[in-house]
């Protein structure tokens, strides 16, 4: 008989096949038999229980270094067991910049036995760095290059043309894109309304959007670079980026799937605040069209956390973003629940997805041979987002009291289990992800 060092027994398996019903051996941190029983150090009883390829959560802002007051990487990493997700993709705009190859190790370091999941770390382009961006992209737990096209400030802003050709010529993994565009939004600043946030989608209007998408593809196109559109909130960006699916993968987010401007802000205030905006019932109604015809790619919780004292500030002096790493899963279990969505989609979106867009090496489904990353849910769950429940440095959430059908109740990485039950396992042991050598070769 087989012995494995964990056995998960008696849960619906979702495998890329389908869903089944079947026991799952692990050894060594590794998938070694689906569907064969044996005797184990650790057995898990599934019992009325969905298990999940682990969840990947490929954009989030933890805040280290410079910015810990908002998140760090080991809170933010707790939210994101804590909420089911076994791996996250983080951000460059920290102080200072993770723009380096000294940037990338720092947080690295930062990162060991104190992460709870696994991670991998953006560089973000500057003019300054463009030509190194090559080599940078190919650094041990790197996830890519990050460009913002708007939305930013100081040596991340890499608004022109010429400057955004530069950054896509050197390197050849695909570049994760922020698409507003940045002479528009400085033309439109006096659309905003002083003490209005609901003014903030108005100045960053679906125009501001397009262009930047139209000219990210343009240039992507000329430089032969495959590009991956971040947060993608118009419809038509979608029809867009639909006919041109041979150079660019595209993220939305669980916000702009859930929330419409026309309760959002009223009810939020500058909580609602984010980068691309929230928008109306019809754009949100617009991109689950899209979803359903399955243009978008992944789904990113675009987790940026500020403190309740900054959000708090009067519009437009208060900072845009929300946390969002934790609510991911939650949100979209619900929106299964409710019919919106399939559960083989929400796999494709938060497993299979981010492997095929990243080249992710040995994530991403339940098959032998691949590392042994598990999300269990139970589908049936009723259950309120409750703010004792958050584990965000920054404290709140705008999704505070929000009825949810389907709930992860365990994140196991790598064969261990970080979360069971809403307990955390004992320690933190989170590691670099790794990619395919074929994804930039």
């Amino acid at each position: 008989m087989a012995t494995y060092d964990l056995l998960l027994k008696n849960g619906t398996v979702w495998t890329p096949g389908g869903p089944v019903e079947a026991s799952v051996g692990v050894r060594d941190g590794k998938i070694v038999a689906i569907g064969e029983s044996g005797d184990a150090g650790e057995t898990v009883d599934c019992t009325g229980l969905t298990v999940l390829p682990g969840v990947v959560d490929s954009q989030v802002h933890f805040r280290e270094p410079g910015l810990e007051a908002k998140e760090d990487l080991e809170s933010g990493s707790r939210a994101a067991v804590l909420g089911g997700v076994v791996a996250v993709f983080e951000m460059p705009n920290t102080k200072p910049n993770t723009d380096s190859e000294a940037a990338i190790a720092d947080k690295l370091a930062r990162a060991e036995d104190r992460m709870w999941c696994d991670h991998a770390f953006y560089v973000g382009a500057t003019s300054a760095n463009a030509e190194l961006l090559g080599e940078l992209e190919r650094l041990p737990g790197t996830a890519g290059v990050k460009i913002f096209m708007g939305a930013s400030t100081g040596d991340l802003l890499v608004s022109e043309d010429s400057e955004l050709a530069r950054v896509l010529a050197h390197g050849r993994r695909r570049v994760a894109i922020h698409a507003e565009d940045e002479p528009r939004m400085q033309a439109r600043l006096g659309e905003r309304v002083a003490g209005d946030p609901s003014s903030h989608p108005v100045w960053r209007d679906d125009e501001s959007a397009m262009l930047a998408t139209q000219r990210i593809l343009r240039l992507a196109r000329a430089a032969r670079r495959p590009i991956h559109i971040l947060h993608v909130t118009t419809p038509a960006e979608l029809e867009v980026i639909s006919r041109n699916k041979d150079i660019a993968t595209c993220e939305v987010t669980p916000q702009h799937l859930t929330l419409a401007g026309e309760d959002a802000y009223p009810r939020l205030g500058t909580y609602a605040q984010m980068n691309p905006p929230i928008r109306s019932a019809a754009h949100r109604d617009g991109i689950w069209n899209w979803l359903n015809q399955g243009v978008p790619d992944v789904l990113g919780s675009d987790h940026a956390p500020h403190t309740m004292e900054e959000k708090a500030k009067p519009y437009p002096d208060s900072p845009s973003g929300m946390p969002g790493v934790q609510t991911l899963l939650p949100l979209m279990l619900d929106h299964v629940a409710h019919g919106r969505l399939s559960l083989q989609r929400l796999v494709e979106l938060t497993s299979a997805g981010p492997q095929r867009v990243f080249g992710m090496t040995a994530k991403g489904r339940i098959a032998a041979g691949y590392d042994a990353d598990f999300t269990l849910v139970d589908l049936k769950a009723k259950w309120t987002i409750e703010e004792d429940w958050l584990a965000s440095r920054c404290g709140w959430s705008p999704f505070t009291g929000m009825n949810i059908t389907g709930r992860p109740v365990g994140t196991i990485v790598r064969g261990r289990i970080v979360m069971r039950d809403g307990a955390l396992a004992a320690k933190a042991i989170g590691r670099p992800i790794r990619f395919d050598s074929a994804a930039w070769d």
